[in-house]
Parts: C-alpha cells; structure tokens; sequence
C-alpha cells in the first residue's frame, strides 16, 4: 500500500503522544543510571558504548529468535522466547547474558518496515531490558561458539500499555577480552502484537492457499484404449508424497479457513497418475511408473480438504497472462487457446475434485498489471483480476489501507492483495529464526492495519507466492493459525472480498504500461513460443478432420498445447522450448503415420492403363475425409481420368486406389499422388514417380495387321498343299508301278512327277515349301506386340497393371 496508508502526516492521539514520550523516558533512564555505574577510570568513549555499541559491538555476536510463544499473547500469559547467540569475534565474550527489551509501541505499518531494517542498538528507539530474573546467564562464550537460551517472561512484567503493535528486542550484553566493561554486543528485534480483547471491528480477511506446480505431462500418450499418460519425470510424486510440497500444503490448509487457488492442470496430472502412467527416457523409451497409490491418496485427501470450502479454478495449466498480452496477442489465435484453457478448468476441478470452483478471477503473475493485462485476463470470461498493491498504488492520500475491491472501468474489478503480507514468506523459511521473524511481522502488519484511524470494516486479502515451498507453507499456516485466532481479525472467502463496498477514496487507475516491472518484463515467453503454439494447433486442427475418433488425439495435445504457455516456464527458457518443440514433434509423428507409400518409376505401353497408389493407415483408428489426388505433369502426354478419390482406411491397414490413364505421346511423365483433407489443405509429403509411356502408333498397327495377314495366308497355302498330298496317295492304286520315264497318270488325269534320287534318299515330300510342324521360326515372322507375362519381380521399373 502507499506510504500514505501509513499515518504519514498525521498527529498519533494525545494518549498514545504521552504513552510514547513516557516510554522514551523509562528507555533511557536505565541508560543513564549504566553511564553513571562505569568505572572511574573508563574513558568518556568507553562509557557511551557501555550503552552503545561500537564498530566491534552489535555486529560482533549473531543472535537467533527460534521461537517466540505465544505469537500474540494476551492477559495472563506467559512470553517465551527461545534461541541461541553465536560469537563472530575473535575474542571470547564473559560475564554476558540474554535479555528482552519491549517498547516503544509503534505508530504506523512503515515504522514496522524501519524496525525491522535496523541492526545495532539505538538508544531511546530501543527500550531498557526487562532484566532482574527474566534473563539467561552467559557467563563464557568462545569465538565462533554458540549457546542456546530460554526466556520466560510473564506478559504482566512487560509493561505492556493499549492496544498496538509493539517492538521486542533480544539483546546480548557482556565483555570482551579487549573491552572489559558492560556493552551491547548484538540485538536481534522483531514485533509483539498486543489485542488482549476482541476489537469491536475487525478487519475481514482473505489468505489464498495455492495448490499449483509446473508441467508434467507429455502430449504422448499409449496407444492402448486407455491411453496410458506419458510423464517427463517422475517429480510430481515426490511433490504429493507424504512429506513432499504438496502433501504439505495440501495438510496445512486443510486445517484452516483460506481460498484454495487451484491449477486444474495439477488435478488432471495427479488423476491421469492415479490412472496408471509411464515415465519418459532420455533415450526416448518409458518404464512404468509406480506411484499410483501415492496418487490416489493425494486426491483423495484433497477431496476431503476442499468440500465446502471457498475455491477458485485458475485456466487450465495456469498460462501466462503478461506473457501472453505483450509477446503473444498478436500472434493469431493465441487469445483462444486462453479462452480454452478457461473453459475446462471448472469441469475439471468439477470432475476431479467434486467441488464447483469459481472461474471468475485472473491472476497475473505477482499481480502486476497494466491495461494490455486487463485486457487479454478479461478476454476469456473473468470479470476480476488478482492485483497487487505495488502495482495499483494509492495515489489518494488515504491515510489507511482501503479494502481490496475496486472497479477499474470495463465491468471489471480490481482486488487488491497486500503486498506487505502478500510477500512476507517468500524468504529462506528453513530457518527457525527467519520463519519467526516473518510470522511476527505478518501478524504486526496485520494489526496495524486494524488500529489504522477508521470505523469503516475492511476487507483486505493476502495473495502468496503461487508455489511455496514446504518450509514457506509452515511458516503461513503458522502465523494464519495465530490470525485466525486472535481477536482483531475474521476470515472471509475471496468470493466475499470482491463484492465487498469499495473505498470511494481507493485508488481504480491502471498503472500504465511504462509502469510495469522490468524484473518481470525480462523473463516473460517469447513471441517465437506463441507462434510455435500456434503452428501446432493448426497441425492439430488439420489432423483431428480426418480421425474417426478425435477426441484420443484432440484433447491430450489440446492441454499440452495449454501446457506450452504456462507461467511455471518463466526462468526455464530452455526447458519451455524444449517441452514446445517435443509436443510438435510428436505430433508430427503421428500424423506421418497416415501416408502414401513410395512409387517407383512405371511403365506404360498403349492408349490406356490403371496406375495403382496405396495409402497406408498405422494408426490404431480409422481414418476418412481424405482425397487422394493423382495430378500429371504432362497432361498432353498422359491423362489421368478419375484424377481424385475419396480415402477410407481402417486402423492399421493399407488400401490401394487404381486410377485410369490415357496416353497421347511417348516419352517420361512426372506424376504427384497428394493426399488432401476435405477442405483442401495438403495433408503429409507428396509421392512423385515417373511413368515412361510407349504409346503403339498407326504405322506400327499397319505393320503388325500385315504380318498377321501373311501369317494367316501362309497357314492356308500349308493346309490346301497338304489337303492335295493326302488326296493323291488315297487315290494310289496298289499294282500301279513307277511307269518309264518316271511318269504315271491318276485317274483324274492329274500328272504326278517324282524325282527318283530323293526317294532313294528318304520319305517322299509333299513340297519342300511346305514347313512342317517344328519347322524353326523364318527371320521374317513378325514378332509379338507384347511381352510374355513373368511370374520374376519385375526390375527397377513398375509395369503398371492395365
């Protein structure tokens, strides 16, 4: 919030005025009575660092607060404050104890901030020790060594005066080996909220509980019917396992009253796990993963955890909203992947979880905005952004923090998380004493802003880092667990927070887009990601027209596709383009699967012929609603008549398609078999082969009919010779001899001559003419028009079947 929200310019009541001036006085009367106490023979310097330490004082003793119970004492209690000192100096401290200084109260939630920034003692800022037996003796502390302490003090002996918000110092006072007097040899401070009673308005309060992590999911999936998940790792488990991240936050929130901000992605990730999953290799294989049973107990849990509870659905794998409005929203198309992302996050929370969620709410990345953000958060269905005060500061003077909601124009509002509490847990939290540090400032901030100078019931909301870590999650539910229970707040959902009356003084301007955060500029998704997005949905949107059942294919590459602009990227680079770039490939895999098998070069002989293509189906479903187009390079030479065919494959077959073809002219033509969607995209590589025609023309018919016509004459000159030879030997009586001068005459009168010396030779020939039945082949015969048929592979060339 402003600084404005702070007090700054105003006056503290005339009661809190004589409150802190008397505190001031009892702060230094003890310092005063130390200054009088030294030694005579400690110099001037000496005695001021008895009360102030020098260069070599507070910085020389490290000093830890592990605990501080309770976080919000009231009458009656008993304050314990735990933790150890450790000896930075090269000189052994002596004579040393721990003790607890408390006061003044402090005034306004910026006097918090310069609190918890100091480091050395301060007089008159730091309050005297409570001291007497409220302190822990160390009497010997080596360099380098530590020792633990333990304080109780009864909450009445600390003098505690109105309500407020009060600063407690643990400080270390002793000797050293150069310095034998008392000093100051460190302090350690932090806050001790004071609300005894129940306020008689208390501010509403709204924490986020976030249960969001990055992507695990492939886009692969098994071909079996289930359509086992395919996972990058096996991280996710170690998250939902008893212990991991999630577990813990999921444990720690159930016991109390937030709004839980789901990613539906995580859900759906955990579900397709309890499902049954395999991991991903690098070599590209997977193993089976084995985590199923963690799975189902997390989902279960979760069940539990969040019926009847207040829950918000972020879109699907929780994208990148500033990404998306500066890199990719003009890249077309990238807006609808967003409102798709939106549109399945409730019935995924619904289907999973068995709670409706809200999907009313955008959250920007730590809620910064500017108007292209409102625009592009808007643009799928949400009427109310997730801001953070540093990014929608008060620019009115108010002089308190005004309530979150406040409309910014367009139907839209603006809910305005705090960034003081918002941020108060993104540390190192493994630590004990940074873990207790941070509780007991969130609580201070917190009432503070109850004891702000206004009647009016506020309405104020907490929105954390999206993915704390386990330690960070303990450290919230911790200082929640005190909030919830103490007597200056009361929780409401985020739902109540946005339809709660806004401050008319609170600011409503969007910060400009010059304003926004450079830090966070730096690391958005770059437009090459969005284009790569869209390049593959547009794959998508051409492979899902020729499925029989879409919905295998569709929706897992529809969610990885979400996937591919999730916020979790930022800071990955390498992995975000790696995750994109494997979703296309992959796609591309299985959209190769449907194809048309390679042609080699054809022969054709003739005026017409059919030339066969086969399309080939390697997918376990039927594909349709493709065209096989046979196209000619040469249309004057060979024509193709049914040029396009409709294609129906089943799952894991083959069908070939026979087109006819004429031909007009010899010579090598081109020919590009293309697969087409109905629409007349190209679907896959084209095939291209080459056809040789040997078209048959007029002269050769005329040559070929003339050796078939010799051919049938010769056959009837053979047949009439033998026809007359077999005549005139049945005719032949038996006492007719050879007759003088090898001359005889039939009956007919028919005069035969026989040459004497070839009968002597052999059997008598009818004409030598006349070829007998195995009579070779004359060179002259005309030879056939085609080949034999040849059951032999043919060669290089394909003969194409006619």
């Amino acid at each position: 919030m402003a600084e404005a929200a702070d007090f700054q310019g105003t006056s503290p009541s005339p009661a809190r005025r004589w409150l802190r001036r008397s505190g001031a006085l009892l702060a230094g009367a003890p310092l005063l009575a130390g200054l009088f106490q030294l030694p005579l023979g400690v110099p001037a310097q000496a005695a001021e660092t008895a009360a102030v330490a020098d260069a070599t004082g507070s910085g020389a003793v490290d000093i830890h607060l592990d605990s501080l119970s309770p976080s919000a004492p009231t009458d009656g209690d008993t304050v314990t404050v735990s933790g150890s000192v450790t000896n930075k100096s090269r000189q052994t401290i002596t004579d040393g104890h721990v003790g607890i200084r408390v006061g003044p109260s402090l005034s306004s939630r910026s006097a918090i901030d310069t609190a918890a920034r100091r480091t050395s003692f301060q007089p008159g800022l730091d309050a005297a020790e409570v001291g007497g037996k409220y302190v822990a003796k160390v009497t010997r502390l080596a360099a380098g060594s530590s020792q633990r302490f333990s304080i109780s003090v009864p909450v009445k002996e600390l003098d505690l005066g109105s309500d407020g918000v009060y600063q407690l110092g643990v400080s270390l006072t002793g000797r050293t080996t150069a310095q034998q007097w008392d000093q100051i040899l460190g302090i350690k401070r932090t806050f001790l909220p004071w609300q005894p009673d129940a306020a008689d308005t208390k501010t509403k309060t709204t924490y986020l509980w976030p249960l969001i992590s990055t992507v695990h999911l492939t886009a692969e999936t098994g071909s079996d019917e289930q359509q086992t998940p395919v996972f990058k790792n096996d991280d996710l488990a170690k998250e939902i396992s008893p212990g991991g991240r999630l577990d813990q936050l999921l444990s720690l929130g159930s016991g109390l009253d937030v709004t839980w901000v789901l990613d539906p992605d995580l859900l759906a990730s955990v579900d397709a796990m309890h499902g049954g999953y395999r991991i991903q290799q690098e070599d590209g294989t997977t193993i089976p993963g084995e985590n199923r049973a963690v799975a189902t107990a997390w989902l279960a849990k979760l069940e539990k955890a969040v019926q009847n509870q207040n829950v918000v659905a972020l879109p699907f794998a929780d994208p990148d909203l500033a990404s998306l409005a500066h890199r990719g929203k003009d890249v077309t198309g990238s807006l609808s992947h967003l409102k798709d992302a939106t549109d399945v996050a409730a019935e995924t929370v619904e289907t999973i979880a068995h709670v409706k969620p809200s999907t009313d709410f955008a959250w920007p990345v730590d809620g910064a905005v500017d108007p292209s953000i409102v625009q592009v958060a808007t643009s799928a269905g949400a009427d109310k952004v997730l801001v953070r005060s540093d990014s929608l500061r008060e620019t009115g003077g108010l002089q308190y923090t005004p309530s979150a909601a406040r409309p910014i124009g367009g139907g839209t509002t603006a809910v305005v998380a705090d960034e003081r509490l918002s941020t108060a847990f993104q540390g190192d939290m493994v630590r004990a004493d940074n873990s207790t540090l941070a509780v007991q400032k969130f609580l201070a901030q917190s009432l503070m802003i109850n004891l702000q100078d206004t009647d009016d019931e506020r309405s104020i909301v907490v929105a954390p880092q999206r993915m704390p870590t386990a330690s960070q999650a303990q450290s919230m539910a911790a200082a929640l667990r005190v909030l919830q229970q103490g007597n200056w707040t009361e929780s409401q959902g985020l739902a109540e927070a946005a339809k709660a009356k806004p401050d008319p003084g609170a600011t409503t301007k969007v910060p400009p887009t010059s304003a926004y955060p450079s830090a966070l500029r730096n690391r958005e998704l770059p437009r090459a990601a969005f284009e790569r997005i869209q390049q593959t949905q547009s794959k998508l949107d051409k492979f899902r027209l020729i499925l029989t059942d879409e919905s295998r294919v569709v929706t897992p590459f529809g969610r990885a596709i979400d996937r591919g602009m999730s916020l979790s990227w930022r800071g990955r680079p390498t992995e975000a383009a790696s995750f994109r770039q494997g979703v296309e490939t992959y796609l591309d895999g299985l959209m190769n699967l449907v194809h048309l098998i390679p042609k080699s070069d054809a022969k054709l002989s003739g005026r017409s012929a059919t030339i066969p293509v086969t399309v080939q189906n390697n997918l376990v479903q039927g594909v349709g609603h493709l065209v096989l187009r046979l196209t000619s390079q040469q249309p004057t030479r060979l024509k193709i008549g049914n040029a396009e065919q409709q294609i129906q494959v089943a799952g894991e077959h083959s069908q070939s398609v026979k087109f006819t073809t004429s031909t007009k002219a010899n010579g090598p033509v081109k020919v590009v078999a293309q697969l087409y969607t109905e629409d007349g995209q190209p679907y896959g590589s084209p095939v291209t082969f080459e056809v040789k025609v040997t078209e048959i023309t007029s002269t050769v018919m005329l040559v070929i009919g003339g050796g078939v016509l010799l051919l049938v004459l010769a056959g009837f000159r053979m047949y009439t010779q033998r026809k007359r030879a077999a005549a005139l030997q049945t005719e032949e009586e038996p006492d007719n001899g050879p007759k003088e001068g090898g001359v005889s005459k039939d009956t007919d009168g028919t005069v035969d001559t026989v040459n004497t010396e070839d009968s002597k030779d052999g059997p008598e020939r009818a004409s030598d003419s006349e070829p007998e039945a195995d009579d070779p082949e004359h060179p002259s015969d005309p030879t056939p028009d085609t080949a034999p048929e040849s059951a032999d592979p043919s060669g290089t060339g394909e003969r194409v079947d006619r």
